[in-house]
Parts: structure tokens; C-alpha cells; sequence
């Protein structure tokens, strides 16, 4: 009498014990889990265009033709960013004994500065700091020594992750219909069907979130133009990455130059820049927003709002970005399942096949004619 309860006890014992012993696992493993999740996102994203070159060459050489262009993007946006700030800090490298000869000549003719300068001794102290800098150089190259360790391990991590993606590329439609080979007949065609609009959402919307961010930042580009503003590309450039963030990216880039417009102009620029802001995100949010996510994923605003703050909370920026896609293709999945669910309780057949392409003849009125009839 006493065996069943303690083989039962045993029992829930060895479950929590392998439950408890999977989630360590998955803790330990949660990098390389991180890098496969992003392949897997990336792949089904490059899976559009990897196809449409694949219908006119090879799929390895389609690959190669993506990656290239991916390669391109990086060396583009450098060759935006880079004069501008080299051109910037050499100007101010040449003028900055002037700039200092201006500050010198302003507090001496104040005399409200002079006396603070003269109690404070702030132009002393500021020759001190600048004395124990000799001494500072080894921790700033232990910091810039962090840092190049910390870009050569962001480097490692792309390339894995793009290597990854390049195989899911090239096997993964075999390994999806490997898999779905596996499941009853009944349920594969609607599997795959499920594959088809979740692959089509997760790029059409990647392909609208790029389209929505480059509208933003070549519109910023002619308005930062307009009002004069220097270093109008590489605050072009920020506008775009931070507009691919949902709900509050275009705003944060929208403060962020509206900061370095108080430097042009003030505050003409500035307000130009605040109205501007203001209208080009209504616009957004009510056109074209609406627009892309109506083609691409159909998903509430609510759920698009809840997922974005849990995506944001797990995992922060990157979370943001594929929240909205990841609750599309969970939409496309619970909707297949309910449809299979409605369709087996109405009409429950032992093991239907793929649906025949031909009409469907009811039950009881005569079937086809023979081929040799007249």
C-alpha cells in the first residue's frame, strides 16, 4: 500500500530535479540560444530576397549576392558619418586655442565673471586637472584596451550569427519540409501554410520597418539641410536607426537633434525642428505606420503595445525590434490551430488527406462521368 505513494513521490522528485536541471542548462546555453534565435529571425527575414535572386541563379550564389549587398549597408553609412566628424574635430582641433583666447577675453571683460574666476580660482584648477592628465593615460588605455576587446567580441558574434543564417538559408526550406514530412496528413498542408504567412510577415514587415526609417531619415536630412545644421548625416543616420524601434524610437531621435539645432540659430531652428518633428510623426503614426503594418503583419494595437514592452523588458532594444514580428507569427500559429480545431469538431473525418484541388461533389449526387462516355 505504501509503494504507489512513494513511487510517486519519487517520481515528481526526478521531474522537478529535470526541470530545475533543463533551465540551468538553458541558462548556461542562453548565449548561443540568443545567437540562434537571431539567425533564425534573420534568415526568415533574407529569406524574400534570397529567393527572388534564387529564381535566377543558384541559391548559394543568391546568398552570396545578399550578403553583399548587407555588407554594403555598413560601409555606406561610414562613408556618411565619418568626414563629417573628422572634418569637425579637425576644425575644432585649429580653432580651439582661438576659442580659448575668446573665453579668456570674455571673463577679463566681465567683471562679475573676473570676480568668480578670482574667488573660485577656476582657470587654476582647470591647469591642475589638466596637469594629472600624463598620470590618467593608463586608465584610459585600459578603457580604450575594454573597448577593443569588447568591438573584436561584438565582431565574433555577428560573423557567428551570420554564419548561422547562411545555413539556415541554404537547408532550412529542406529541414521545414523534412519536419513537416512528420506530422499526419491532415495537418501538413495547413503547417505549411502557417510557414508561408509567417515567413511573409516576419520580411514584409522587416522590409516596411526599413522603408518607414529611411523615409524618416532622408526627410530629417533636406530639413536639417535647410536649416543649416552641421553634421546633418550623421544625425540623418541616428534618426534611422532610431526610428526602427517601435512606439518611442522617432521621438528620442526627434529630442536628441532638436539638442544639437540649439547650437544653430537659436531658437529659430529649434522650433522649426519641434514643429517639424511633431507633424512628420503624426504623419507617421497615422499613415504611413498604419500603412506598412496593414500589408505586412495584422496585429492589434493592443497586443503590438504589450509586446514591444515585454520584448523591450527581456531582452531591451533587440527585443523591441522583433516583438512585433514575434507576436504576428504567434497570431498566424494560434490562428491555424483554432481553424484546425473548428474544422475537426464540425466535420471530424477518420484521416483526411490534403484538400483535392477539384471541386467538391456532395454526397449523394452522381459522381463523374467515365473518361470513354459520351
Amino acid at each position: 500500500m505504501t509503494e504507489a505513494p512513494a513511487k510517486a513521490i519519487v517520481r515528481i522528485v526526478l521531474i522537478v530535479i529535470g526541470v530545475v536541471a533543463a533551465l540551468y542548462l538553458l541558462y548556461l546555453l542562453r548565449r548561443p540560444i540568443g545567437w540562434l534565435f537571431a539567425a533564425t529571425f534573420l534568415a526568415v527575414a533574407l529569406s524574400g530576397p534570397v529567393n527572388f535572386f534564387s529564381r535566377h541563379m543558384r541559391r548559394g550564389l543568391a546568398i552570396a549576392v545578399v550578403y553583399l549587398c548587407l555588407l554594403l549597408i555598413p560601409i555606406l553609412i561610414g562613408a556618411l558619418i565619418v568626414p563629417p566628424i573628422v572634418t569637425g574635430v579637425n576644425d575644432l582641433a585649429t580653432n580651439a586655442p582661438r576659442y580659448s583666447r575668446d573665453v579668456t577675453d570674455y571673463v577679463e571683460k566681465n567683471r562679475q565673471l573676473r570676480k568668480i574666476n578670482d574667488d573660485y580660482r577656476i582657470t587654476q584648477k582647470l591647469q591642475q586637472e589638466a596637469g594629472k592628465l600624463p598620470g590618467k593615460l593608463g586608465g584610459a588605455a585600459k578603457t580604450l584596451q575594454d573597448v577593443g576587446f569588447g568591438i573584436v567580441s561584438s565582431i565574433f558574434t555577428v560573423v557567428t550569427i551570420l554564419i548561422l543564417t547562411a545555413f539556415m538559408l541554404g537547408s532550412g526550406p529542406k529541414w521545414v519540409d523534412r519536419a513537416l514530412e512528420l506530422q499526419p496528413e491532415s495537418r501538413r498542408w495547413r503547417m505549411r501554410r502557417a510557414v508561408v504567412h509567417m515567413r511573409k510577415a516576419v520580411g514584409g514587415y522587416v522590409g516596411g520597418v526599413l522603408l518607414q526609417a529611411g523615409i524618416a531619415g532622408l526627410t530629417s536630412y533636406l530639413v536639417l539641410a535647410i536649416l543649416g545644421v552641421p553634421f546633418k548625416e550623421p544625425l540623418a543616420v541616428l534618426i534611422f536607426f532610431l526610428d526602427l524601434i517601435p512606439l518611442v524610437g522617432a521621438t528620442i531621435g526627434a529630442v536628441l537633434v532638436g539638442i544639437a539645432t540649439l547650437f544653430v540659430d537659436f531658437p529659430i531652428a529649434t522650433i522649426i525642428w519641434a514643429v517639424w518633428s511633431i507633424v512628420y510623426q503624426q504623419v507617421e503614426n497615422s499613415l504611413i505606420q498604419p500603412q506598412i503594418q496593414r500589408r505586412t503583419v495584422d496585429v492589434h494595437p493592443f497586443i503590438t503595445v504589450v509586446s514591444v514592452l515585454f520584448g523591450a523588458t527581456l531582452i531591451g532594444v533587440p527585443g523591441a525590434l522583433v516583438a512585433i514580428p514575434f507576436a504576428a507569427s504567434l497570431q498566424i500559429a494560434l490562428r491555424e490551430y483554432l481553424e484546425h480545431r473548428r474544422d475537426r469538431i464540425i466535420s471530424p473525418p477518420p484521416d483526411e488527406g490534403e484538400p483535392p484541388p477539384g471541386p467538391i461533389i456532395p454526397p449523394g449526387s452522381p459522381g463523374p462521368a467515365p473518361s470513354g462516355a459520351a
